[in-house]
């Protein structure tokens, strides 16, 4: 069994990814800071290629049983904190996390999706193909705004806790922002990939954060 804080390579090595599956255990005494960034389960808009931002679908079958696998890889492992997204796929996706951490849910609107506007719920490359690209269509929330207010909330977790484990939960387009700005080594890999349900891990290190795994998906029951 793999244990992400048993990873103790150097900067300049590549994080490991989605070919990893594993339950965490705790961190040993002393031995720092571990976040885990997750990203919610699937819904019924995720399935259908259909842009989320601030709409709020459950949790589908799939996505159900992608929170439970999550909540079993990470949530026995210490975690102090388990903080997300207001919207239901992620709170949904961070009860389970709670319930075998024996933890409450913290609800943070700072990790909430970006904001699409007038196109959420309509895909993606409707969106594109009219305007270019994401950033560049009206009505949609600037990435700067996206990547300041998920990064307070990061550091916010971050500063209650000097060892041990918390969980952020939260939605794609917060972690390919949040990712590359903590560990720069993924800022070559272009867009990140996210599944529905994976989780990220960050470890604190004498000059900043290191991401350690990359997209790791916990195999659904």
């Amino acid at each position: 069994m793999s244990d992400p804080g048993s990873d103790t390579g150097v900067r300049g090595q590549r994080p490991k990814s989605d070919g990893d599956r594993f339950q965490v255990g705790p961190l040993e005494r002393g031995a720092g800071q571990r976040i885990f960034l997750v990203r919610h389960g699937q819904t019924a808009l995720n399935a259908a290629g259909a842009l989320r931002g601030r709409l709020d679908p459950e949790l589908d079958a799939t996505g159900l049983r992608e929170a439970i696998a999550v909540a079993g890889s990470i949530g026995r492992s210490g975690l102090r904190l388990v903080v997300a997204s207001p919207l239901l796929r992620a709170a949904e996706t961070a009860a389970h996390i709670a319930a075998i951490a024996g933890l409450r849910v913290e609800l943070d609107e700072r990790l909430v999706d970006r904001d699409y506007g007038s196109w959420a719920g309509k895909p993606k490359e409707e969106l594109i193909a009219r305007w270019g690209s994401l950033d560049t269509a009206p009505d949609v929330e600037p990435t700067a705004e996206v990547f300041a207010r998920a990064m307070d909330a990061f550091l916010d977790v971050a500063s209650r806790f000097r060892s041990g484990s918390a969980a952020l939960v939260t939605h794609d387009a917060v972690l390919q922002l949040l990712l590359p700005a903590l560990d720069p080594r993924l800022e070559q890999d272009g867009v990140i990939a996210q599944a529905t349900g994976c989780f990220n891990v960050v470890e604190a290190q004498a000059d900043g954060w290191r991401v350690t795994h990359v997209n790791v998906c916990p195999s659904p029951p």
